[in-house]
C-alpha cells in the first residue's frame, strides 16, 4: 500500500529538492536551466561518456529511495544525434537489487538475474529522418517523451520477481529532463477530469497528468502531435 506521503504521486525532483544538490548527486556536465517552451526548470546532461556525466538520486549509493509506487514516470528528452542511458535500481521483496537499464546504445534486449537492459527507440517528429524501430542515435528532432514504467509487470514478466520499491536512479547523459514521478495511477495525456470521470476511468486507475508532470500544449493542439507516450 503506498504510504501517505508518496499518494497520489510523488514528484521525486521536488521531494528530493534536487536542484540543492543535499539528497542527489551531480557528475560531470549537469546544468538547470529554464525552458521557456516547458514552462519551467529542466536539467540537461550531457558528456561523451554515460560514466563520466550523470544525475543521481539518492546521492550515496548505500541509501535507498524507498518509493513504492507501481508506475515511475520520466519526462525527458534525448538529446539530438546523441546516446543516453538511464538506470533504474530497484528491489524485489526478496531484497535482490535489480538494475533496469534503458538507452539507445543497446541493440537488443538482454537480461540476467540483476540487470534488464532495454533498447530504446527514440521518436522523431518526422518520421522520415529517423528510421522507426531502430535503435541508434536520436534524430536530430527528438520528442519530449513520458515514459512510464510499470516497474511490478517489469519485473514479474522478466524474471519472475515480486517488487518491492524504487532504491534509486542514474540518468547519465545525453538528456534533457523536466521531471521523474511515481504513483499507483496510470495518468494518461490527453484525458481531462470530466472524461476521466465520465468513462470512469477512474475505477481502473486512470488519471489525468497532474499539472506538475504535464507538458505543456498550446491552444488548438493536441498532445500526441507534440510528444511521445511510452509505457512499458
Amino acid at each position: 500500500v503506498l504510504a501517505a506521503w508518496q499518494r497520489p504521486y510523488l514528484n521525486i525532483f521536488k521531494h528530493f529538492r534536487v536542484e540543492e544538490w543535499k539528497r542527489s548527486a551531480k557528475e560531470g556536465d549537469v546544468a538547470a536551466l529554464t525552458d521557456t517552451r516547458m514552462k519551467g526548470t529542466i536539467y540537461r546532461i550531457r558528456g561523451s561518456n554515460p560514466a563520466s556525466s550523470y544525475l543521481q538520486l539518492p546521492r550515496a549509493g548505500t541509501q535507498s529511495l524507498g518509493l513504492t509506487g507501481r508506475y515511475l514516470y520520466l519526462l525527458f528528452r534525448p538529446l539530438p544525434r546523441k546516446h543516453f542511458l538511464v538506470h533504474l535500481d530497484v528491489t524485489t521483496e526478496e531484497n535482490q537489487v535489480v538494475r533496469i537499464s534503458f538507452s539507445n546504445l543497446f541493440k537488443e534486449f538482454k537480461s540476467s538475474a540483476t540487470w534488464l537492459q532495454f533498447p530504446f527507440v527514440c521518436g522523431a517528429a518526422s518520421e522520415g529522418t529517423a528510421r522507426r524501430g531502430v535503435p541508434g542515435a536520436a534524430p536530430a528532432d527528438a520528442r519530449w517523451t513520458c515514459l512510464v514504467l510499470d516497474l511490478p509487470s517489469i519485473l514479474a514478466l522478466y524474471l519472475a520477481r515480486s517488487y518491492s520499491h524504487l532504491r534509486g536512479v542514474k540518468l547519465c547523459c545525453n538528456l534533457l529532463v523536466k521531471n521523474l514521478c511515481t504513483s499507483d495511477l496510470l495518468f494518461k495525456p490527453g484525458v481531462t477530469l470530466t472524461r476521466a470521470h465520465l468513462g470512469d476511468l477512474s475505477c481502473r486507475g486512470v488519471a489525468p497528468m497532474p499539472r506538475e508532470l504535464a507538458f505543456p500544449v498550446p491552444k488548438g493542439e493536441k498532445w500526441h502531435d507534440l510528444y511521445d507516450y511510452i509505457r512499458y
